[in-house]
């Protein structure tokens, strides 16, 4: 438990940084971080029956998310462009290994693109939606899935009975759901007091999407773990696991409120 809480402590402290030490910082780290995400999961689907190309995937995980990030600071279409070209070198790969099944591997590859590489981009997307980098929406984010993570686990241990979905996630309730949202709207009203871009209906909003989408993110990962029989995606962060056990709901909430953002930002 000690351990534990030494490394979240130092995680926090981590995180924060990135995002409030500028754009440069903030870009460079989330690049490094989607970078370091993929390649957990490419190890962990080498344990499987799948066999990715390292190399192949990480290098176009690098290039997608420069190609999107790029545009936060030069708007050009000319590495988009750039990617159905590299992005075809993952099937041309394929050609010179000896496989049974080249697809499967493909399939893989492209996967490990979309569940770590993506939701990155557009989390880094979130901190440039006005036009300018700002960080009170990244910080803002974080805040609100970590206040959902905190809420549903004391929540959920003093008064969960209902399972919400047993099959992946034997210890997570309907009673923690629902405590994580309503911690999480709780952090949305006072952040709204503070951070004035969007009022507190807006905010709120964003908390129900992150505390929803965020835990289907989590449960997913849990699905995928299951599928290949470990527990945690890694080892990096000590009484913790891996990073995509820290970064789960990230995952799938970050398209679905940068998509919001977007939408109301520019209504």
């Amino acid at each position: 438990m000690r351990l534990r809480a030494i490394t979240g402590f130092f995680f926090v402290i981590v995180m924060l940084g990135s995002v409030l030490l500028g754009n440069v910082v903030f870009t460079l780290f989330y690049l490094a971080l989607s970078v370091f995400c993929l390649h957990e999961f490419n190890g962990l689907v080498k344990q499987g029956t799948a066999d990715p190309n390292l190399y192949t995937g990480l290098l176009n995980g690098i290039f997608v998310f420069l190609a999107f990030a790029a545009q936060s600071y030069f708007p050009s279409k000319f590495l988009l462009f750039l990617l159905p070209v590299l992005l075809g070198s993952i099937f041309i790969q394929e050609l010179y290994k000896k496989s049974e099944h080249p697809f499967n591997n493909i399939a893989y590859c492209f996967l490990g693109l979309l569940f770590t590489i993506t939701p990155f981009t557009f989390f880094h997307g979130m901190a440039f939606i006005s036009g300018s980098f700002n960080f009170h929406i990244p910080l803002s984010f974080l805040l609100m899935l970590w206040a959902n993570d905190t809420g549903a686990y004391v929540v959920g241990s003093q008064l969960g009975r209902v399972k919400l979905f047993p099959r992946h996630s034997p210890k997570k309730t309907w009673e923690g759901f629902i405590g994580g949202i309503l911690i999480t709207a709780g952090v949305a009203v006072i952040l709204s007091r503070y951070y004035t871009e969007y009022d507190w209906k807006q905010w709120v909003s964003v908390g129900i999407l992150i505390s929803t989408f965020g835990t289907m993110g989590d449960l997913i990962e849990s699905m995928f773990k299951r599928s290949i029989n470990v527990k945690d995606s890694g080892g990096i962060l000590p009484g913790h696991g891996g990073l995509l056990d820290r970064f789960d709901g990230l995952l799938l909430a970050a398209p679905i409120v940068y998509a919001y953002l977007y939408f109301i930002t520019n209504a």
